[in-house]
């Protein structure tokens, strides 16, 4: 077969599979794209706009979890108090809690155990736009699988539209490069559409692939084994068998935990506390900046007598281990400081308008 004739297939059905593909996914594709923008900088604009988010530093203790939690089920008869993080000295801390069978944060003065705020998530306006991104606000079960196969689908489109740019002479790159703005509308949006498409490809395939792990299991799976390299590390599996100890103690065993953590690790930004039952472990986590969901160490503990169980520390974890732990931060770009915000933000901006150009470019086709 001619080389210029096989050139043409590819074209032809990488055409067709770009044009169908992308008007059966065009709307979520910019949804998704659109909420990410947004979301990019919520900390940033929370912190200008919400005052209850900062408090005054003091040099006194954090108060324990177990008081936190008592003052929540004491304000919310009925509430179930769970996990409780504490951010830095300047932030409160706050307790997730189910109120009536709607999921709060509830936020306290750390060192006082004044209350300050009650987040209902299902309000947020910012946790609105996380469930949109993630999910279209569809049962999560739902959501993501509908965002999951679209993701899916839209990484074929990069490769088909990469296959629709790529020009059959070496002259004709860098004129495939550029935009001919002083061209008709028509023109100056194909041109657009080809180039920005092109520009924008792998940094969208970045955030497709990152994404794509918050949807599928099978997906996260794989950057612990690429990051491993395929090698299994045994010690990345946390496995505690508890027993039960007789015998009464003075201290709630989610003080004990909290009190060690801060021990342990009294230069982190963040720490949490949480207990899922009384067959599981006490589980803590300490990370080194507040907010941002990397580079963290995690403490277990027994239930009954807050004794340490076991350690595993950031730098002893798996490089496998570390990139998923890492994938929010990489997602969002917070990984990569201001910078990758700012990145992360143009990224998901381009990205929204790809679809919108598109369709522009298919209705101006069939209505000249």
């Amino acid at each position: 077969m001619p080389k210029k004739k096989k050139h043409n297939i590819w074209k032809k059905w990488a055409g067709l599979l770009h044009l169908w593909l992308g008007l059966l996914t065009g709307i979520i594709v910019f949804i998704v794209a659109v909420t990410g923008c947004i979301f990019v900088f919520h900390n940033e604009i929370q912190d200008l706009t919400l005052d209850w988010r900062k408090i005054t530093p003091q040099e006194e203790a954090f108060v324990a979890p177990s008081v936190l939690q008592d003052k929540v089920t004491n304000l919310f008869p009925g509430a179930e108090a769970g996990m409780v993080v504490y951010q830095n000295r300047e932030r409160p801390a706050h307790v997730f809690a189910v109120i009536e069978d709607r999921p709060h944060h509830i936020y306290f003065n750390p060192y006082t155990a004044t209350l300050t705020h009650i987040q209902d998530l299902e309000k947020d306006f910012f946790l609105i736009i996380e469930d949109l991104h993630m999910h279209l606000l569809l049962p999560e079960a739902i959501g993501k699988q509908v965002v999951g196969a679209s993701t899916l689908i839209f990484i074929l489109m990069l490769i088909t539209g990469i296959v629709l740019w790529w020009p059959r002479k070496k002259k004709s790159f860098k004129e495939n490069l550029k935009i001919k703005w002083k061209a008709r509308w028509r023109r100056v949006n194909y041109d657009w559409h080809r180039t920005t498409g092109f520009y924008v490809s792998f940094l969208a395939l970045f955030l497709a692939l990152t994404g794509l792990s918050f949807s599928y299991e099978w997906m996260n799976e794989s950057f612990y084994e690429i990051g491993n390299l395929g090698k299994e590390y045994p010690e990345d599996e946390i496995q505690l068998q508890i027993t039960g100890v007789a015998g009464e103690f003075m201290h709630q065993p989610v003080d004990m935990a909290m009190a060690q953590t801060f021990q342990l690790m009294p230069a982190s930004g963040m720490y949490f506390v949480w207990h899922q039952g009384p067959d599981a472990p006490i589980v803590t986590g300490a990370y080194p900046h507040a907010l941002e969901f990397d580079h963290q160490s995690n403490f277990y503990f027994h239930p009954i007598t807050g004794e340490l169980l076991r350690e595993h520390y950031y730098e002893d974890k798996s490089n496998g281990m570390k990139l998923q732990e890492m994938s929010y931060g990489l997602h969002t770009g917070q990984y990569f400081g201001l910078a990758g915000k700012i990145i992360g933000f143009l990224g998901s901006l381009f990205v929204a308008g790809l679809p919108v150009s598109g369709f522009l470019l298919w209705w101006g086709r069939r209505n000249k």
